[in-house]
């Protein structure tokens, strides 16, 4: 155990300046970056004990919390054309002859015998002289996990991004889907999205591809010789997509290994198998489609240099076969704590997930490398005696790429003590990925960001990532931090390899330090700032902008007079908040004088604002963000309980702002939607509430109550 007591945070700042060390990020990233290390494998339980060893070193308090989770193993994999007109076993007159065209798909490395008019279609990345980690043996084809498993020989249909819209289209111009291998171009929904989307329209099986004009040859120079994604580049991943986050079958209760379980019949699984594939593949199948062709400009069109075509649903037939168990397995979260010095039950709470599907060198380890980092610096600077007043928690998460999973459970299993001490959580997900420094955050903690990064503008929070036990479920306030503009992509193949971070982010891990040295002095306000950095005025400035984001034709005038009145109390919010900023700000920096200035600074601030005062204060700023919190949850999510921001449901990755508004603006019930509005409206009135009680308890008139 570490001991050391709370010095002030001008000191712990100065400090901090001379930690970070770039050499040091690079020994992580070699440390953790040595094998594959997919969630519930023996790779995954080796890299769970390097983590704990390195906190341990560190000097941290460490414990390893497992849980037992549904995850997905991958058995067998195949993917052929089977009655080619142009070519007996041979590629079609104009198809790609690169390093893709033609190579097995199978697990087994040895290509099937060829048979007339049967093509095998490549389904994993090729191994490359230029970066033998390639060649690890524990690396696996393409596959995307919760697949059905299943045997189809079927026509197809493409369906551009496999959106609503995509699908409304194609029934639109007579194209069915039912019975088809519908083929889905990756971006701009979650995968999980395309493939229900997919299988509401009755596909009997999904190919998901990296398109090159997304992340490959259109983008510039691929891998090895740029950094973007080659043709035989797939991109692996869940297609999970249940209510909520976690284990699919623990819902709300933590993931133990004798905790009750729900039958895999009573959740809603992917019911057609899914195979990623790379653009080699791809274009062969597109190039052997029939119909008439997409036009230029369309943004149906892609970069693979054939022709783009939504198909007549028989030619080419392809058959695919998908084999994966469905199992319950082991993982862990690491967890290390500094213990604060004088308010030990708060914590500042910072976390990235430790699972990848291949190395992870970039996901996730880009932003692992930062916990690492950043752990080791205020480890260090106990062992010297400068520890901030609170704790701070150091979280590698399990499991995350199954959907997040790791983190979920550890909310659902230490729910209270999050609830009423958690301050902030700080997610790293992918942190370091370029030169271009970027962030997402609840409104409450945007100057703080802005403060400490330089970023001129920070996003609403979405989804897809570990923050979301903490902020949508229990309305804990989150910051995501991330830097990017590398150019390249190797966003979940076996080419995230730390030969191509090193080639393309860059052998200097300057990306890293930066983003280390924000998330640092982030961690260090929330943790040792006397006055929480927690604001107000950009609380009212979001409620305002939501609001008028649902502002359309259609409309009726009840509604548009409830959004009316739901935007002028942001406004308000925010108006009483600048003058309550103000004196927070105020307050903020005499105490920071008080702490760095001696004993005269501090006797004046002692006159002002005592422990009780500062106490009652940062307990206000606290109860804020948790003002949004409703147990009942949105009304067709309940898991999702924070009625400020939620996950897109449609895209998963986007944010749903003020989402019972979505819903009351969406639905057709007249009640429903009245309630929708009341509901959001007294979550704004709690926070109206709270925003009183501040500006009194910070007013040097009133004598600090």
């Amino acid at each position: 155990m570490i001991a050391a007591t709370a010095v002030g945070i001008n000191v712990l700042l100065a400090a901090i300046g001379a930690w970070p060390d770039a050499a040091s990020l690079r020994g992580y990233h070699d440390l953790l970056g040595s094998e594959p290390h997919v969630a519930g494998t023996p790779g995954d339980a080796r890299q769970i004990e390097r983590l704990a060893t390195a906190f341990d070193e560190m000097g941290l308090s460490v414990r390893i919390e497992p849980f037992w989770a549904l995850l997905a193993v991958p058995i067998e994999a195949n993917l052929e054309i089977v009655d080619d007109a142009n070519s007996a076993g041979g590629a079609a007159p104009g198809a790609p002859t690169g390093a893709g065209a033609g190579t097995p798909g199978a697990a087994d490395p040895a290509a099937p015998p060829k048979r007339r008019g049967v093509i095998p279609l490549p389904i994993r990345e090729k191994n490359l002289l230029e970066d033998p980690a390639t060649a690890h043996p524990d690396l696996a084809w393409g596959w995307n996990a919760y697949s059905a498993s299943g045997e189809v020989e079927a026509g197809v249909i493409f369906a551009n991004r496999g959106t609503k819209a995509d699908f409304a289209k194609l029934k639109q111009d007579g194209v069915d889907c039912a019975g088809r291998i519908v083929l889905i171009r990756y971006g701009g929904i979650f995968r999980g999205s395309k493939v229900r989307n997919a299988q509401d329209a009755g596909a009997a099986a999904v190919l998901l591809y990296t398109d090159p004009a997304d992340s490959g040859s259109g983008k510039g120079a691929v891998w090895p010789e740029g950094g973007w994604a080659n043709d035989l580049c797939v991109q692996r991943g869940s297609v999970l997509t249940l209510e909520n986050p976690g284990d699919p079958l623990t819902p709300l209760i933590p993931a133990t290994k004798d905790a009750p379980r729900l039958e895999l019949s009573q959740i809603d699984l992917p019911r057609i198998p899914v195979q990623p594939i790379g653009y080699a593949a791809a274009a062969q199948i597109m190039l052997r489609m029939r119909g008439a062709e997409i036009p230029d400009g369309d943004p149906w069109r892609g970069g693979m240099p054939v022709p783009y075509r939504v198909g007549d649903g028989e030619h080419p037939r392809l058959r695919l076969k998908v084999v994966q168990e469905r199992v319950v397995r082991e993982s862990a979260n690491v967890i290390a704590v500094l213990p604060g010095a004088e308010e030990p039950e708060r914590s500042v709470i910072v976390g990235c997930h430790h699972d990848a599907w291949g190395f992870g060198a970039a996901d996730p380890l880009a932003g692992t490398i930062v916990l690492m980092e950043t752990a080791r610096t205020f480890a260090a600077l106990a062992k010297q005696g400068i520890r901030p007043r609170r704790s701070i928690i150091f979280a590698a998460w399990g499991a995350e790429e199954f959907g997040i999973i790791g983190s979920v459970e550890w909310v659902e299993a230490h729910r209270e003590a999050i609830a009423s001490h958690a301050i902030a959580y700080i997610n790293l997900d992918m942190a370091a990925m370029g030169p271009r420094l970027g962030a997402s955050a609840s409104p409450s903690l945007r100057p703080l960001v802005m403060r400490r990064s330089r970023v001129e503008r920070v996003g609403d929070p979405g989804g897809g990532s570990d923050h979301v036990g903490f902020l949508h479920h229990l309305a804990i306030p989150c910051i995501g931090l991330g830097a990017g503009g590398s150019a390249g992509d190797s966003y979940h193949s076996n080419y995230d390899t730390l030969a191509w971070y090193r080639s393309v982010v860059g052998e200097d891990y300057a990306s890293a330090l930066a983003v280390t040295r924000a998330c640092i002095g982030m961690t260090a306000e929330l943790a040792d700032a006397t006055i929480l950095p927690i604001r107000v005025s950009p609380i009212g400035r979001a409620i305002a902008g939501w609001v008028e984001s649902y502002r359309g034709d259609g409309l009726d005038s009840s509604t548009s007079r409830t959004l009316d009145a739901l935007r002028m109390r942001g406004e308000s919010i925010a108006e009483l908040g600048a003058r309550v900023d103000s004196q927070l700000d105020a307050l903020a920096t005499t105490t920071m004088a008080g702490t760095a200035g001696g004993a005269d600074a501090l006797d004046a601030l002692d006159e002002g604002l005592d422990e009780l005062d500062r106490a009652r204060i940062n307990g206000l700023l606290m109860a804020l963000d948790r003002a949004w919190y409703d147990p009942a949850g949105l009304t067709q999510r309940s898991w999702y309980r924070n009625l400020a921001l939620a996950s897109d449901p449609d895209s998963a990755y986007g944010s749903k702002v003020l989402p019972l508004l979505a819903e009351a603006v969406a639905t057709q019930d007249p009640d429903a939607r009245s309630r929708a509005m009341e509901r959001t409206a007294d979550a704004i009135d709690r926070i109206a509430a709270i925003l009183q009680e501040l500006e009194l308890s910070t007013d040097p008139m009133n004598g600090f109550r």
